[in-house]
């Protein structure tokens, strides 16, 4: 629902924003061949097993990537997407390319590898809430992505939003460079820069993660996260134990975790972020403004597989963004596709067109015919 926002414990919070408050800067209005989006980043073949790896058994094939996610997102809610990446020549890297044409993503700017095998994603369900995923990236085509294939890609039709995720620039020091470059490229440009903090800790410690995003924060229009990655987006250590940076002297927190959030995210803004928006994973999301905040609960869904989630959730947010909408339509579109995603098995695959978007407010039982 769109009404009027309610804080957690269900009071209408004072500093609610204003239903037409948006980032700090102005979206560019879209132009006939300038993409609504631009992502790039690793994606890969995904393996779905239906138990542990070990006994054997059959598996699903598909691919998963962080960033294609929200570029398939996006596509099937009726937005212009640009994808670039790196796969290797190999038939992994077409069925990558294959399945991202099929859903609508613009792929122009995606290279192949002669030299390097496309990247593959294990997920091994442990536990029905459980599940391990086993990565085999190390220098994979995606892994080797370089500045000039980015710059490239992005010169040639300029987009409205950059999307980056803090997976990327974890996969090697040319794939960090990559997202340097779209960084001065979007500001260049005057595309807004959404970042997802996405942390991966197989990929890099909390200590590298946190060097690179602070020196990204000020670029930053849109910063997506959960709440434990906040700490490593802000400085003064933030990200290195995992512990909050030391806060103002005039600021006092009380001893729980929204207060610890809310005082994290002001202080993000503080730093030049236009908007932070905080996933809470069954406890909903919430955004920060300049204006003030505002949260949404979760949609109730029966839950089949939280992989992708967290993507979709970014997919709907920047939809609606582009949308023209305000905070309270941007995250009520966010946990609307995250849900879809909650109940449908896959990375990608449960994510909603724009008609479908409001079957989640159908009964049980019903049959659309």
């Amino acid at each position: 629902m769109t009404g009027q926002p309610a804080a957690p414990g269900g009071e209408v919070p004072q500093d609610a924003p204003r239903p037409g408050a948006a980032t700090g800067r102005p979206l560019l209005p879209g132009q006939p061949g300038r993409p609504d989006v631009f992502t790039f980043g690793e994606t890969m073949i995904a393996l779905r097993g239906s138990g542990p790896l070990k006994l054997g058994g059959t598996m699903n094939v598909s691919i998963a990537g962080a960033e294609s996610n929200v570029a398939i997102g996006l596509a099937r809610l009726g937005h212009h997407v640009r994808w670039a990446g790196a796969v290797g020549e190999d038939e992994a890297g077409q069925l990558v390319l294959r399945t991202l044409r099929a859903e609508g993503v613009e792929i122009s700017g995606a290279t192949t590898d002669p030299g390097a095998p496309t990247g593959l994603l294990l997920f091994e369900p442990r536990l029905p809430e459980v599940t391990r995923v086993h990565y085999y990236r190390a220098g994979s085509a995606g892994s080797r992505l370089t500045a000039e294939v980015i710059q490239s890609a992005f010169s040639a039709a300029p987009p409205r939003v950059l999307h980056l995720t803090g997976i990327t620039p974890s996969l090697s020091p040319t794939a960090r460079s990559a997202a340097r470059c779209a960084l001065q490229l979007a500001r260049d440009h005057g595309a807004l820069v959404c970042l997802d903090v996405n942390f991966r800790a197989r990929l890099w410690t909390a200590e590298e993660a946190a060097d690179v995003l602070r020196e990204w924060i000020p670029a930053v229009d849109v910063l997506i996260a959960s709440d434990d990655e906040l700490p490593l987006c802000l400085p003064d250590g933030g990200g290195r134990d995992g512990s909050p940076p030391p806060l103002p002297p005039q600021v006092v927190v009380a001893d729980d975790a929204a207060a610890t959030v809310a005082t994290q995210a002001r202080l993000l803004l503080d730093l030049g972020v236009g908007e932070t928006v905080v996933k809470l994973g069954a406890a909903g999301a919430r955004a920060f403004t300049h204006s003030g905040s505002l949260h949404r609960p979760a949609k109730p869904v029966r839950a089949v597989d939280a992989v992708g989630a967290g993507d979709a959730f970014v997919a709907g947010y920047l939809s609606a963004l582009l949308d023209g909408e305000g905070p309270a339509g941007r995250l009520e579109r966010a946990v609307t596709t995250g849900a879809f995603a909650v109940a449908s098995p896959g990375d990608w695959e449960g994510a909603p067109t724009r008609s479908e978007l409001g079957l989640l407010g159908a009964p049980p039982g019903t049959v659309v015919r």
